[in-house]
């Protein structure tokens, strides 16, 4: 892949792949050790939303993932099939 293609993608509403397949090691509101992969956050809402963004208190890794198509796919299934074996290749 060459260094001037663009993979980023815009964040599906809703998907909460990021905020549930991926383990976060900084603190999260109400989840203070951080979180295990495959676990909801506490700051998903049932719509699929980040409850925090916007919020100063929002992890910076949080506010730090950008959607990618390499990362997310093309569907909220996709992105949690990739990240899961992303997180499983990084442990």
């Amino acid at each position: 892949m060459s260094a001037t293609h663009n993979t980023r993608i815009d964040c599906r509403a809703g998907c909460g792949a990021c905020c549930t397949a991926i383990s976060i090691s900084s603190a999260i509101p109400g989840m203070p050790d951080g979180k295990p992969a495959g676990i909801r956050c506490i700051q998903l809402s049932q719509e699929g939303l980040c409850l925090l963004f916007g919020d100063p208190s929002r992890p910076k890794v949080c506010g730090d993932f950008q959607a990618d198509r390499e990362i997310c796919g093309d569907s909220t299934e996709e992105a949690f099939r990739l990240i899961e074996m992303w997180e499983e290749a990084t442990r």
